[in-house]
C-alpha cells in the first residue's frame, strides 16, 4: 500500500491530499485533511455507458457523527436518510464538477464523500469539494480540468479564506466558492447587506486561493493520475446535424417567438415529433435500424433550439416573451389571501407565482436538528414546496427532492438578516413558499412573498428584500445578461444568477455556470444590472405593503421577560416541579434560554400576565425597607408567617404587627388574610423581618402623667 501525497497552503492553512492506502478499487479516492477535520472521498464511473441522454452523476456527502465522537439521537442509532445539511452540502459538491464533464459522456458516475474526522475548528464542506474532484482527477473518469471549492468570511474588516467555526460565527459573509484556475464555476454567499462591490471583492478573494488549490491537483494529477477513457463519448453524426438543422431551423425560429410558455412549449414539441418522424422512419439498407437514431435526432434538435435561441437574442436583443434583456416581468401582489393564516401573500411575476404563508408560535414550534456540533433548533425557517401542476406535469409526491431543500434554504438565508431580535419580537417564524406556477426564478419568487408574508403577519422586519435571477448568453467575446430569466433561457443558457438584497446591500446570491470563461466583468455587469431589478421589484412589493400590518387576531401573543441567568433554577424547580406548577395554573406555553430570556406564549393575554407575576415573583430579591403585599400563610403565639414573594416567606413579630399592643394574634389575623408588610431586616441566614406597624400611621406618644 504505497502511500501518495502533497499539500497546499491557502491564507496560512494547510491542507493535505493523500491516495493510494484506501479505496483502491474504486476509480479514485483521497483523503484531505486540515488539521483534525479529514474528509474521504471515492470517484466510480460505470463501465458501460448509460441509455439516458442526460449525464448520470449522483453525489452524497455524509457526515458520520463517529467523527466528532458522537451517535445518533433517537431510538435508531445507525446513520440513514441525508439531513438537510448533507444534501446541500452534496450540491455545492455536484453544481461545479457537472459542467466539467465533456460533452458526450453518459456514463454514470458515483461520487461518495464521508466526514470520517471532524475537530470542531475546520469546516468539512470546503475540503469536500476538493476530495471529489482530486478523486475524479487521479481517477480513469473524464473530468475536463480540476478545481476546487474554499469558504470566504468577512472577519474584523478582512476577508479570510476557510475561515475556524468560531470565526465564522463572527463574519458578515458565508461564500463558498468553487471553480478552475481559470474561471468560476459555483458561487453561493450569504450576507448582511453587503454591497456588490465587496462581494466582487470576496470572489477574487476566494478565485485567488482556488487557484492555488486546482494547480497543485493539476500537478498531481500528472504526476500520479490514470489515463483517461475518452473512447466512449457519444457524438451526434454530422448528417444528423444537419438533417435536423434543415428540417427544423425556419420553424423554430418562429415558435421561439411565442410569448406564452405553454404555447410555445406546444409548438417546441410539435416541431420536435415532426422531426422524429420524418428523420426516425426512414430505414438504413439492409437494416432494420432507423437511417437516423432518435436519441441522436433529440439532442440534435435541443442543441438546434438552443443555438436558434441565443442567436435571437445576442443578434437582436429579443427574447422569446418578447423583452429586452433589462426588462422585468408584469409583477401583482394580493396580500391576507388565506383569511385565518397568520399572514400570507401571492406574488405573481409572469408566469411564476408563489403562495407564501407566515406561520408565528413558541419555541415548540421551532425545527430541531442535529449535526456535529450537536443538537440546536431553528428559530426561522422555510420550506419550499414546487408540484408538478405548477409547470402543467404530473409527477411524484413525498418527501422534498433535493432542489426544494436547496432552493427553500437560498430564501431562507435570504431573509434571515431581515428578522429582528428576539427580543423585539420573540416569536418562531415559519414560512411555506408553494410554487403554485412557475417559469423562471421560482426561489427569487419565494423571497419576495416570503417577505410579504411576514409584513403581512406583523413581523417587524428590518428592511425588506427582493430577489431576482439573472442569466447569460455567452459566445465568445460577446455576451449579454438577462434580467428576470425565464426556464428556457435557465434550460438553454449559460449561466443562473440569482441575487437578493434592498438597494443599499445584498443579502443572497448564486451562481452557477454551464461554461468556463465567465469573468469578473461580466460577473459586475450582472450584479449591477441585478441591482436595478431588484429594487425595481422592491418599489412594487413596498407600494403594495409600506410597513409591516398589525398581528392576526388568529396569532398566539408572545411576551418575554429577562431574569439572571442564576433565576432559571429557582424558576424550573426541583425536577421541572415550579415551571409544570405555572404552567397548569395558567395554560399558558413557556420556554427559557440559557441567558435568562423568558418566552411566556399563550392566545389569552391574561394568562400571559399571570405567568410573569408567578415568575417575577419565584426570581425578584426581597428588598430591606422595600413594602409588599403578603399573604399570611401561618398564625403562631409569637407573630405571623408571611409570603411576601412566591415561595418567599418572613416573620412579622407579634411587636411588629401593630402600633397597639396584642394579647393574642389569633384575635386579630387568620391564615389567608393579605396584609401589607415592610422588610425590616434580613440576617446572615438569610431570614426576613417584617413589620406590618411600619406601613401603618403612628399614633402619638401619650403624654407622661403629672
Amino acid at each position: 500500500m504505497e502511500k501518495k501525497s502533497f499539500s497546499v497552503e491557502v491564507d496560512g492553512k494547510t491542507i493535505s491530499f493523500e491516495t493510494g492506502k484506501i479505496a483502491k478499487q474504486a476509480n479514485g479516492s483521497v483523503l484531505v485533511r486540515s488539521g483534525e477535520t479529514i474528509v474521504f472521498c471515492a470517484a466510480v464511473a460505470a463501465k458501460t455507458v448509460g441509455t439516458t441522454d442526460f449525464f448520470p452523476l449522483r453525489v452524497d456527502y455524509q457526515e458520520n457523527f463517529s467523527s466528532a465522537g458522537k451517535t445518533v439521537g433517537g431510538f435508531i442509532k445507525r446513520q440513514g436518510k441525508s439531513t438537510q445539511k448533507e444534501i446541500l452540502v452534496s450540491r455545492l459538491i455536484d453544481r461545479p464538477i457537472r459542467p466539467m464533464f465533456p460533452e458526450g459522456y453518459y456514463n454514470e458516475v458515483q461520487l461518495l464523500s464521508y466526514v470520517w474526522s471532524y475537530d470542531g475548528v475546520v469546516a468539512p464542506e470546503p475540503l469536500a469539494i476538493c476530495a471529489a474532484s482530486a478523486a475524479l482527477s487521479i481517477s480513469d473518469i473524464p473530468l475536463l480540468k480540476p478545481i476546487a471549492g474554499v469558504r470566504v468570511g468577512l472577519v474584523g474588516g478582512r476577508f479570510v479564506i476557510n475561515p475556524t467555526i468560531a470565526e465564522m460565527s463572527e463574519s458578515k459573509l458565508d461564500l463558498m466558492i468553487a471553480g478552475t484556475e481559470e474561471a468560476v464555476l459555483m458561487i453561493e454567499g450569504y450576507a448582511d447587506y453587503l454591497t456588490e462591490e465587496e462581494v466582487l471583492k470576496a470572489i477574487e478573494t476566494g478565485h485567488a486561493a482556488i487557484k492555488i488549490i486546482a494547480q497543485g491537483i493539476k500537478k498531481w494529477q500528472e504526476e500520479i493520475g490514470k489515463p483517461k477513457v475518452l473512447d466512449q463519448l457519444i457524438t451526434i453524426p454530422q448528417e444528423t446535424i444537419n438533417a435536423v438543422n434543415s428540417l427544423g431551423k425556419d420553424k423554430l425560429r418562429k415558435a421561439l417567438r411565442i410569448n406564452k410558455k405553454q404555447e410555445r412549449e406546444i409548438a417546441l414539441g410539435a416541431i420536435k415529433a415532426d422531426t422524429l418522424a420524418a428523420l426516425c422512419t426512414e430505414l438504413n439498407d439492409n437494416s432494420e435500424d432507423p437511417l437516423h437514431d432518435p436519441v441522436y435526432v433529440e439532442k440534435a434538435h435541443k442543441m438546434l433550439e438552443s443555438e436558434m435561441m441565443r442567436e435571437m437574442i445576442l443578434e437582436e436583443s429579443v427574447r422569446s416573451d418578447g423583452r429586452s434583456p433589462f426588462d422585468i416581468r408584469p409583477i401583482d401582489i394580493e396580500l391576507s389571501f388565506l383569511p385565518r393564516a397568520h399572514g400570507s401573500g401571492i406574488f405573481t411575476r409572469g408566469e411564476t407565482q408563489a403562495l407564501a404563508v407566515c406561520t408565528l408560535g413558541g419555541d415548540s414550534m421551532a425545527q430541531r436538528f442535529e449535526s456535529l456540533e450537536g443538537e440546536d433548533s431553528e428559530k426561522f425557517y422555510l420550506q419550499y414546496f414546487f408540484p408538478p401542476f405548477s409547470v402543467g406535469e404530473t409527477g411524484r409526491m413525498g418527501p422534498p427532492g433535493r432542489r426544494e431543500v436547496g432552493h427553500g434554504k437560498l430564501a431562507e438565508r435570504s431573509l434571515m438578516p431581515t428578522l429582528p431580535s428576539k427580543e423585539e419580537f420573540p416569536y418562531v417564524i415559519r414560512l411555506e413558499s408553494n410554487i403554485t406556477e412557475s417559469n423562471g426564478s421560482s426561489s427569487m419568487a419565494s423571497v419576495c412573498g416570503g417577505c410579504l408574508a411576514m409584513m403581512d403577519a406583523g413581523v417587524p422586519i428590518k428592511r425588506p428584500v427582493a430577489g431576482i435571477a439573472m442569466g447569460l448568453i455567452l459566445e465568445k467575446d460577446k455576451y449579454v445578461v438577462l434580467s428576470d430569466i425565464l426556464g428556457i433561457e435557465d434550460a438553454l443558457g449559460d449561466m443562473d444568477f440569482k441575487v437578493s438584497g434592498d438597494k443599499e446591500g445584498i443579502t443572497a446570491f448564486q451562481m452557477d455556470i454551464k461554461v468556463e470563461g465567465i469573468s469578473i466583468e461580466i460577473m459586475k455587469t450582472a450584479l449591477l444590472q441585478a441591482k436595478k431589478g431588484r429594487i425595481h421589484i422592491l418599489e412594487i412589493m413596498l407600494s403594495a405593503c409600506p410597513s409591516h400590518k398589525a398581528m392576526s387576531r388568529h396569532a398566539p401573543r408572545i411576551e418575554t421577560i429577562k431574569i439572571k441567568p442564576s433565576k432559571i433554577g429557582e424558576v424550573i424547580g426541583p425536577g421541572g416541579k415550579k415551571i409544570r406548577e405555572i404552567i397548569e395554573k395558567t395554560g399558558v406555553e413557556i420556554n427559557i434560554s440559557d441567558d435568562g430570556l423568558v418566552s411566556i406564549a399563550s392566545p389569552d393575554l391574561a394568562s400571559i400576565e399571570k405567568a410573569k407575576e408567578f415568575i417575577l415573583g419565584l426570581t425578584s430579591e426581597v428588598e430591606v425597607g422595600r413594602i409588599y403585599a403578603g399573604r399570611v400563610t401561618s398564625v403562631v403565639p409569637f407573630g405571623v408567617f408571611v409570603e411576601i414573594l412566591p415561595g418567599k416567606e418572613g416573620l412579622c413579630h407579634i411587636s411588629e404587627f401593630d402600633v397597639m399592643r396584642i394579647k393574642s394574634m389569633e384575635e386579630v389575623v387568620k391564615e389567608g388574610d393579605n396584609i401589607r408588610v415592610k422588610v425590616i431586616d434580613i440576617n446572615e441566614r438569610g431570614q426576613v423581618k417584617l413589620s406590618r406597624k411600619a406601613t401603618l400611621p403612628q399614633t402619638p406618644t401619650a403624654a407622661p402623667a403629672a
